[in-house]
């Protein structure tokens, strides 16, 4: 409630001074209608949801920012030498062939899409010794596996999750795995390698330090949270159509 009080200052000739002594003469209280009460409460809301709106739509660059300074390396997703060879050991299974017919349509530039995160963006190849260059332009398919036209073992495709300050939102979203926690049992996964169209449907989703079900076609991973070891895996079989 706004107040306002009203004095009556007795100015003294002889002494060129005012007298601020005197008790007011009149008070006057102002108290806001109830129009404008309405308004008040009005603009309070509308900046809540203003703040909220920006929250929401830096959220992921700031907890990019945020991993940069609990870690001192420059990413918050890691794959050593000895973990992938551990994986190649491990991934010994026989698979059946499957060579999908050949569409000139599609882009000669591998890409993966699920429809269900909006991820739609390229596969990049990189070895060991190079795989971050890879993760800085999205998804890396994990050097010494299996690919979708050799499936002679798993596919495993692996992306941050949070990535860089330089990243859009809109390519965050697109071309890292930072919605796949949010991938469900039965959600498709498509990607297109050397002009042919795969399919896989999920089956199963797990998270963990390391993988577990080498029998899937396809695996993806990415980091759980910004600090730690935990990732979240998402497993696929391929739809022969």
């Amino acid at each position: 409630m706004a107040e306002f009080i009203i004095y009556n200052h007795i100015y003294n000739k002889k002494f060129g001074t005012l007298d601020l002594s005197q008790k007011p003469v009149q008070e006057v209280v102002l108290k806001p209608n109830k129009v404008s009460s309405v308004f008040l409460l009005a603009s309070r809301l509308f900046a809540l949801a203003g703040i909220a709106l920006i929250i929401s739509f830096y959220s992921p660059n700031v907890l990019a920012w945020s991993q940069t300074v609990v870690s001192a390396v420059e990413t918050n997703f890691k794959l050593n030498s000895s973990e992938v060879q551990s994986l190649k050991t491990t991934a010994n299974i026989v698979r059946s062939a499957y060579l999908p017919p050949l569409d000139p349509l599609l882009s000669k530039v591998n890409r993966i899409i699920i429809p269900s995160i909006g991820v739609d963006g390229d596969v990049h190849e990189a070895t060991l010794d190079n795989y971050e260059a890879a993760l800085k332009e999205g998804v890396w398919r994990v050097s010494d596996f299996g690919a979708p036209n050799d499936n002679s073992m798993p596919i495993i495709l692996a992306a941050h999750r949070f990535g860089y300050l330089a990243w859009t939102n809109l390519f965050r979203r697109e071309n890292s795995f930072y919605n796949l926690p949010k991938v469900k049992v039965g959600d498709i996964i498509e990607i297109n390698w050397q002009q042919r169209h795969y399919v896989y449907e999920v089956y199963a989703t797990d998270t963990g330090t390391a993988i577990t079900d080498y029998s899937a076609d396809l695996i993806l991973y990415t980091c759980e949270s910004l600090t730690g070891d935990q990732k979240f895996f998402v497993y696929a079989k391929l739809i022969q159509t």
